[in-house]
């Protein structure tokens, strides 16, 4: 199963291939800027608001890391007709 999906993602179209790999530095770098607010709410305010951004932002990069890898994987699979 795993060398199924390996081989598909490495079998992707160029420009598919493309606008996932920049969906996943936007979501690395969303999770980087919330580990960032969650880093400074360990040293420096103890407010719970800022506790409560720094999951929420990270919670989301996840959701859209998870959301550009699977409508990746659709849109390439609709472009080579096997849907």
């Amino acid at each position: 199963m795993l060398k199924k999906i390996i081989t598909y993602y490495k079998n992707l179209d160029k420009n598919t291939y493309k606008i996932l790999y920049k969906g996943l530095e936007f979501c690395f770098l969303l999770a980087s800027f919330s580990a960032f607010i969650l880093l400074s709410y360990i040293l420096f305010l103890q407010a719970p608001l800022v506790y409560y951004i720094g999951i929420n932002l990270f919670k989301l990069s996840l959701v859209f890391g998870v959301e550009f890898i699977i409508c990746g994987f659709i849109v390439d699979s609709i472009k080579k007709q096997l849907i």
